[in-house]
């Protein structure tokens, strides 16, 4: 089952005493955590399908309430369990150029001029974008940043990204 579910926020605590639960979850997610109707929580190891019944939010949180939790109590069980959403649940909200990490991992990465120099070994970040990890030919790893400039093409159907290599990016 976990396969093909990905995290989206935190229950971090209680909210209340009417069983509402305080998720954290990554900033510009309002949409999507707004849309929730069924997710997942990961306790022990075992996933539990929770129902969804309301969701407003209060500062940087979100605060849900779920058809299984009534009192304090039900969400202090779950305290610090991640909430998962189906991976298609997911993509339905990423804009056009968003893309989940573990798709980009793995993907070859090739020059303008179509020569393959490597493969996305991770993806990091650092304040202003993120970073692909890119281990070239011969092992050695770089670091690209992910923006247009650099990167124009990712190809989900191909599994192919093309970078424009200028000099010095990766040799």
């Amino acid at each position: 089952m976990g396969d093909n579910l990905l995290s989206v926020a935190k229950i971090l605590n209680f909210h209340g005493i009417k069983g509402e639960a305080k998720l954290g979850f990554t900033k510009g997610r309002e949409k999507q955590i707004e849309s929730l109707k069924k997710v997942f929580v990961l306790k022990n190891g075992e996933y539990t399908e929770l129902n969804v019944s309301s969701v407003r939010f209060h500062k940087h949180f979100a605060i849900i309430k779920f058809k299984e939790f009534l009192t304090v109590n039900d969400v202090e069980e779950y305290k610090g369990c991640d909430i998962f959403l189906q991976k298609e649940i997911v993509e339905e909200h990423l804009d056009d150029d968003e893309y989940l990490i573990n798709d980009l991992i793995g993907m070859d990465v090739y020059d303008e001029d179509g020569c393959c120099v490597g493969v996305v070994t991770a993806i990091g970040e650092n304040l202003a974008n993120d970073l692909l990890s890119v281990k070239d030919n011969n092992g050695r790893e770089h670091l690209v940043p992910f923006v247009k400039e650099l990167v124009p093409v990712v190809d989900m159907t191909n599994k192919k990204i093309v970078i424009n290599n200028i000099e010095g990016l990766i040799i």
